[in-house]
């Protein structure tokens, strides 16, 4: 095969512009592989004649490669300037005109694989079906059944396997290409010792620790990513990697080096959110990610919220959190919190004070459990009276979250579901708080998702008015139904002849968006949010529904979308009458 490309440049000097040219390689075969290795296609206005003698010289190499890639391995290329053959123009000499370059590939017959060799190899390993005898003989295909081969040997724990020798044969009469490749293994390692190196703050020993690096094993490529992902989630360092030494240690061992740089020790933030319902939210925080040496983290937050809001009076929170990572182990972090807060709802006040300690432990990337112990001191006061309590907790979780972007998911499911069981000081009361987040997200389109959230609770073998007020349930709001007052919707009691409204034993709530991508900053949401509070311990038994419904817009930034939601009750008698309006970070959810 045969392709001609005419390519006519006009030009005045050697130092004026020369015109944009339209460098096209036509032929009846899907040749997109030559326009993009072409050097002269990629030429802009204002290049000169050495540019275009740069260019053309190294096209024969850069054509002759990507002939190679589809199969061609009898090609002959030309490629003249003003008649005279690139390859003999000296980069120096160039003209000071050009007036026409020709480019001509001789493609020649497509080869077909011959005698395919690659040894030793695992006995398991499968070679892709593109590289078997008889099909195309793209360099790709021998250049991933090599890769292949290497990868195979070092998850066996041969890290040192190289290609000792290679030998590609194209016998033209046939039109077939032979490949014997020839693999040494070199021994098979053990892991030797891990020495941190660009640490500062963070001491060496708790690097080795958090590394987890199993010193002594047999070598192995998802223990290495493993380890370095370990370093990597502290948060204590900016870059992470582990590298492996160039020679073997004594022993057949194979030292690594964890090569680190470290994050800045402090971080503060803050955030804001504003309803027209529930009023303003103002939060903050301080982090620092090193604080005793080991990449401890301690994080203390601040909020106040319900600022000139309709929903009770402003509530207070101080939140302090500190965090171990490998005390028991490589992915099991400890962790000791405690709470200062007042909550100030519509339907009770409650001042309290909470301790907690536990462990966490990272299954996976995707999967973490939780368990701990807590104290809670609480004074409650509400309608049906006041009380004194504390209660010891023993809180549990279990987090799954496979989204593609925690802040702004289009695709994938988050699934955190938590357990508190807990007991009165004087053993009078013991129930459990059960609860379920579940989120999903479709990306039909590049443009368009949908996203669908199911929220599910129940308190069981407490009472109603046994249970902890912040225990129980209640729907409405931005983070329940969007468009219903906050809390709105709740258990009617009647006590001593009057009727109380108090949170319920159980919950179901669902949030359904579409979000829809104008461009890449700005997205139109329309959504449907509805909930239901029961009376009894059982879901969706012996309660009332509510729902809400409105449009909103996201402006993508940095650090997440800004959220700015209009709704309006979509059931009662005030159905379609009200407006509320949410503004925030992030997704809804």
């Amino acid at each position: 095969m045969r392709i001609k490309v005419l390519v006519s440049v006009f030009a005045f000097s050697c130092a004026g512009a020369l015109q944009a040219q339209d460098v096209s390689i036509k032929t009846d075969e899907a040749w997109s592989e030559l326009n993009a290795a072409s050097l002269l296609r990629q030429l802009e206005e204002g290049a000169v004649p050495q540019d275009y003698v740069a260019a053309a010289r190294a096209d024969y190499r850069r054509l002759l490669t990507a002939l190679y890639g589809e199969g061609f391995y009898g090609s002959t290329i030309s490629i003249t300037i003003d008649g005279v053959e690139a390859s003999s123009i000296s980069p120096l000499g160039a003209p000071s005109v050009i007036r026409k370059v020709v480019i001509e590939v001789d493609a020649g017959p497509r080869f077909k694989f011959g005698r395919l060799a690659i040894s030793p190899v695992p006995q398991t390993l499968e070679f892709p079906e593109e590289f078997r005898r008889g099909r195309t003989a793209e360099t790709r295909r021998i250049k991933e059944a090599v890769s292949l081969s290497l990868d195979s040997w070092r998850d066996l724990g041969y890290p040192k396997v190289t290609v000792a020798e290679q030998r590609i044969v194209a016998r033209h009469p046939k039109r077939r290409l032979d490949v014997d490749v020839a693999l040494d293994t070199g021994p098979r390692l053990t892991f030797g010792a891990l020495t941190p190196n660009g640490n500062r703050n963070v001491r060496d020993e708790r690097i080795v620790q958090i590394a987890g690096l199993p010193t002594g094993e047999v070598y192995s490529p998802q223990a290495l990513e493993m380890a370095e992902r370990r370093l990597r989630r502290t948060g204590a360092f900016d870059s992470v990697a582990l590298q492996e030494a160039d020679e073997i240690g004594p022993g057949d061992t194979l030292p690594i080096t964890a090569q680190v740089a470290e994050a800045k020790l402090r971080r503060i933030g803050f955030g804001l959110e504003l309803s027209s319902i529930d009023g303003v939210t103002v939060s903050a925080f301080w982090l620092h990610r090193n604080l005793l040496g080991g990449a401890e983290r301690a994080r203390l937050n601040v909020e106040v919220a319900g600022i000139d809001g309709q929903t009770g009076g402003t509530d207070y929170a101080i939140q302090g959190q500190f965090t171990r990572p490998a005390s028991f182990g490589p992915d099991t972090e400890y962790y000791f919190k405690g709470e200062i807060a007042r909550e100030d709802e519509p339907n009770y006040l409650l001042d309290k004070i909470s301790l907690e300690t536990g462990l966490s432990r990272i299954i996976n990337d995707d999967l973490t459990v939780q368990a701990g112990v807590g104290l809670l001191r609480a004074s409650e006061e509400s309608e049906i009276g006041s009380r004194d309590y504390t209660l010891l907790t023993l809180p549990l979780e279990a987090t799954l979250d496979r989204r593609n972007d925690p802040t702004n998911a289009s695709q994938g499911y988050f699934i955190d579901l938590t357990a508190t069981p807990f007991v009165s000081a004087d053993g009078e009361v013991a129930g459990a708080r059960l609860f379920s987040d579940t989120r999903g997200y479709v990306e039909i389109t590049e443009s368009l998702t949908f996203g669908a959230r199911a929220q599910i609770g129940s308190v069981i073998g407490a009472d109603l008015d046994e249970a902890p007020a912040d225990f129980l349930f209640y729907s409405g709001g931005g983070g329940t139904v969007r468009g219903q007052p906050y809390q709105s919707l709740g258990v009617d009691r009647v006590i001593n002849g009057q009727t109380i409204s108090t949170g319920g034993d159980s919950f179901v709530g669902t949030q359904l968006e579409a979000r829809y991508g104008i461009n890449d900053a700005l997205s139109v949401v329309g959504f449907y949010d509805a909930g239901f509070v029961g009376e009894t311990q059982t879901p969706l038994e012996d309660g009332d529904w509510h729902a809400g419904a409105g449009f909103g817009l996201r402006y993508n930034t940095g650090i997440g979308p800004i959220r700015f939601d209009v709704a309006t009750p979509a059931s009662g008698d005030n159905a379609g009458e009200e407006v509320q309006v949410y503004i925030g970070i992030g997704q809804a959810f």
